[in-house]
C-alpha cells in the first residue's frame, strides 16, 4: 500500500497562507497542516479547521519567528531586544554546542503552544518543527515528551530520503544555489537526528516511513512531484509543502516563501497531477489515520 501525507507547514501565519492551505486542502492533494500558535491569522486557522474535518492539523513547534506564547519573563532566554522569538537552526545548533541554551525555557514556550492550539478545541494530529527546529538534539527529546503528556499520537521524522529528494529535483535547476544548500541541510538534519527514529518508536508515537521536501523548500516544480508520485514507495511518505498566497502580512513577515507558496498551490491542485495520484493507486492520508495503524 502507498499512502502519502502532504502536509502544508505555516498554518496560522497569515490569512493568504491559510487561504492557500484551504484550497490546496478542498481541491488538491494536501490532506494535513501544522499550524503556528503565534501566527498573525491564528483564528482564522482555527475556524479553517473546525470547516474542514478531513484536514488533519498539528503543531508546527516554532523558536524562530514571532512573539511568544509563554510569558515572555519565563522564556527570557529566547528573545530578542525586540521581545521576539529569534533565531534559526543554525544559530541554536551553535548555542546547544556552547552549553547556552536553557532547555527548560524552550520546553515552556512549546508547551504553552501546544497547550493554545488545544485550548481553541483542537486535537493535534502531530507535532513537527518550524524550520525542523525540533530535529536538533536535546530539543526532539523535548518534543517527544510533551506529544507524550498531551497524548498526541505522531511526530515529524525530518530525515529526507536521497532517492526521495532526487526525485523532487526533477525539473529544477540541479546548479541552483538554494536547492544545493537546502540538499545540504537535509543531510546534517540526517546526521544530527541518528536516533530520532529509534526515539519516537520508543515512546509508542507513529511516524511516517519516508520525509521529503527540505531541499526543494521554495523551488518545488510540477516535474518532481509528478516524478516522487510515479515513483512513491510502498509504506507511508510524507510530502512538506507551503502553499499560500503573497499577502501584505507575508511580505512584511521574515520568510523568503513569497511567490513561491502561490506556485506551489497551483502544482498541488493540478488535475493532472491529481489524475496521477489516482492511477498509482496511492492513498491520501493524514497523521490521524497513521497513528490508528492505517
Amino acid at each position: 500500500m502507498k499512502n502519502l501525507i502532504v502536509n502544508a507547514d505555516d498554518l496560522g501565519w497569515t490569512e493568504g497562507v491559510n487561504r492557500g492551505i484551504t484550497e490546496s486542502h478542498r481541491k488538491g492533494l494536501v490532506t494535513s497542516a501544522s499550524l503556528l500558535a503565534n501566527g498573525r491569522a491564528f483564528a482564522g486557522a482555527i475556524g479553517i479547521a473546525q470547516n474542514n474535518p478531513a484536514l488533519g492539523v498539528g503543531v508546527h513547534l516554532n523558536l524562530s519567528d514571532g512573539l511568544p506564547v509563554a510569558r515572555a519573563d519565563a522564556v527570557k532566554t529566547l528573545l530578542n531586544r525586540a521581545g521576539e522569538l529569534h533565531g534559526g537552526p543554525e544559530v541554536f545548533l551553535l548555542r546547544i554546542a556552547k552549553g547556552n541554551l536553557e532547555l527548560s525555557a524552550v520546553e515552556q514556550e512549546w508547551d504553552a503552544q501546544i497547550q493554545k492550539i488545544r485550548n481553541s478545541g483542537l486535537e493535534p494530529t502531530h507535532l513537527d518543527g518550524h524550520k525542523h527546529i525540533h530535529m536538533l538534539p536535546g530539543l526532539f527529546e523535548i518534543a517527544v515528551r510533551l506529544a507524550k503528556k498531551y497524548r498526541i499520537a505522531a511526530i515529524r521524522i525530518s530525515l529526507e530520503e536521497s532517492r526521495l529528494r532526487a526525485m523532487l529535483s526533477e525539473g529544477s535547476n540541479r546548479k541552483n544555489a538554494l536547492r544545493l544548500k537546502q540538499g545540504l541541510q537535509a543531510r546534517l538534519l540526517k546526521l544530527l537526528a541518528r536516533d530520532a527514529r529509534e526515539l519516537a518508536e520508543r515512546a509508542g508515537l507513529a511516524i511516517t516511513d519516508y520525509f521529503c521536501g527540505i531541499a526543494q523548500t521554495g523551488i518545488l516544480r510540477r516535474e518532481g512531484i509528478e516524478q516522487l508520485l510515479k515513483n512513491l514507495p510502498e509504506g507511508t511518505t510524507e510530502l512538506m509543502c507551503h502553499p499560500g498566497y503573497a499577502d501584505d502580512d507575508l511580505r512584511d513577515s521574515p520568510t523568503r516563501l513569497q511567490g513561491s507558496r502561490k506556485s506551489e498551490l497551483t502544482i498541488l491542485t493540478d488535475p493532472a497531477i491529481r489524475k496521477v495520484v489516482a492511477i498509482g493507486g496511492i492513498r491520501l492520508i493524514n497523521f490521524k489515520t497513521l497513528a490508528l495503524g492505517g
